[in-house]
C-alpha cells in the first residue's frame, strides 16, 4: 500500500512548514502493510516564496514533490496532484494540517481492517474510503497540544482536510470540478458523485491532524465576510449540478435557513459593525473561539445572502438564455 498525499497550497508557507515536517516524521508497523509514501505539494501560484524554500529543504524532505500552477483554485490543484501521483491510494489534507506520526498506519490499518471483513484480495478497489479526525487549533508552536472539542465534529461526508480514498475511485467518479474556483464546496460535490457510486464512509479518529488558524481579530471579518459570499455563490453551483433536497440543506437555500439566520442576525442588523465592540471584548479576553462562534450569526446571514443573490443571478441568465433561444427561432 503506496500512499501519495496531495497538499494544495497557497501562501501558508509557515505552516506548510510545519505540515511537511510532520508528514516527515511518519512511523508504521510492517504489518499494516504500507510500502512507502510520497507528499504532492501543488503550489497553487502563491507569493511568499513557498516554492523558493521547498527548493532550498529538498535534502530534508526527501518525500516531497511539487509542481506549480496558476492560482485556478484547489480544485484543479488537487487534480493535478493525483494526475502526478504514483500512488494507487490518495490522502488529501490541507496545507494548514498537522498530523501526527501514526497518521498514515491509522489511515492503513483502518482500510485493512476493511479489506478484511469483505474478504477482499485486493485493497485498491475497496468501496469506501476512510475520514480521519481533524481538530482545530490557533496554537501555532504547539498544534498538536489542542485536545479534541465538540465544534470540532464534522458530519460531512466527503472532506479533503484529512481522507483517505483509492485513485481508481477518484478517476471513476471524474476528480474536483474545476468549475469550482471561488471558496468552497469542491469536495462536497465530489462526495456527492462518490456516494452515488456506493462508497461508503470509514470513520478513522486515530488519523488525527491539527488544523491550524490564526486567532480570531476584527481585521479578518472582511475576509471572512468575503469568503462567505464565494461559498454562497459555489453553493448554487453545487446545486445547478445537484438539485436536490440534500444539497438544499447543505448550503442553505431554503427559507427555513433564511428565517433562522434572518431572525439571529435581527434582519441584518446585527452584523461586523454592531457586533465589533462585544467581539473585541471577548478577544481581549483571550476568547477569541467564542467571539468567533458569536462572530458566525452575521458570517451565516452573509453566506444565505450570497446563494439567494447567485440564484438570483441564475434564475435571470437562465431567463435571458431562453429569450435569446425564442429570438432565434423566429
Amino acid at each position: 500500500m503506496f500512499f501519495s498525499v496531495v497538499i494544495p497550497t497557497y501562501n501558508r508557507l509557515p505552516i506548510l512548514e510545519k505540515c511537511l515536517r510532520a508528514l516527515a516524521q511518519q512511523r508504521w508497523e510492517p504489518m499494516v502493510g504500507i510500502t512507502g509514501y510520497e507528499v504532492v505539494v501543488v503550489d497553487d501560484g502563491s507569493t511568499d516564496g513557498t516554492i523558493a524554500w521547498l527548493t532550498t529543504h529538498q535534502d530534508e524532505l526527501p518525500q516531497v514533490r511539487w509542481l506549480e500552477q496558476a492560482h485556478l483554485g484547489p480544485a484543479a490543484a488537487r487534480n493535478l496532484g493525483v494526475q502526478a501521483a504514483k500512488g494507487e491510494w490518495i490522502i488529501f489534507i490541507d496545507s494548514d494540517l498537522v498530523v501526527t506520526d501514526t497518521f498514515l498506519q491509522a489511515h492503513a490499518q483502518r482500510l485493512r481492517q476493511e479489506q478484511a471483513r469483505l474478504g477482499l484480495q485486493s485493497p485498491e478497489k475497496l468501496p469506501c474510503f476512510t475520514y480521519g479526525r481533524v481538530i482545530n487549533t490557533c496554537n501555532f508552536e504547539h498544534p498538536t497540544a489542542e485536545p479534541y472539542k465538540v465544534t470540532d465534529f464534522s458530519a460531512a461526508y466527503f472532506a479533503t482536510g484529512n481522507v483517505a480514498i483509492a485513485r481508481h475511485w477518484l478517476e471513476t467518479a471524474g476528480l474536483f470540478d474545476t468549475q469550482f474556483q471561488l471558496y468552497g464546496w469542491e469536495d462536497l460535490e465530489l462526495g456527492v458523485r462518490l456516494k452515488k457510486l456506493g462508497l461508503r464512509l470509514l470513520k478513522c479518529p486515530e488519523a488525527v491532524g491539527y488544523h491550524w488558524h490564526p486567532p480570531f481579530a476584527l481585521s479578518q471579518i472582511p475576509s471572512l465576510i468575503d469568503k462567505e459570499m464565494q461559498r454562497g455563490r459555489m453553493g448554487v453551483l453545487f446545486y445547478q449540478k445537484h438539485p436536490t433536497w440534500e444539497v438544499r440543506m447543505m448550503i442553505q437555500m431554503t427559507w427555513l435557513h433564511r428565517l433562522l439566520w434572518g431572525i439571529l442576525s435581527l434582519g441584518g442588523c446585527l452584523n461586523e459593525k454592531t457586533m465589533a465592540p462585544l467581539l473585541q471584548w471577548l478577544i481581549d479576553r483571550n476568547q477569541p473561539q467564542l467571539a468567533l462562534e458569536i462572530a458566525r450569526i452575521f458570517l451565516n446571514w452573509y453566506n444565505v445572502q450570497g446563494v439567494y443573490a447567485a440564484q438570483n443571478d441564475w434564475i435571470l441568465k437562465t431567463r435571458a438564455n431562453l429569450r435569446q433561444g425564442k429570438d432565434a427561432k423566429v
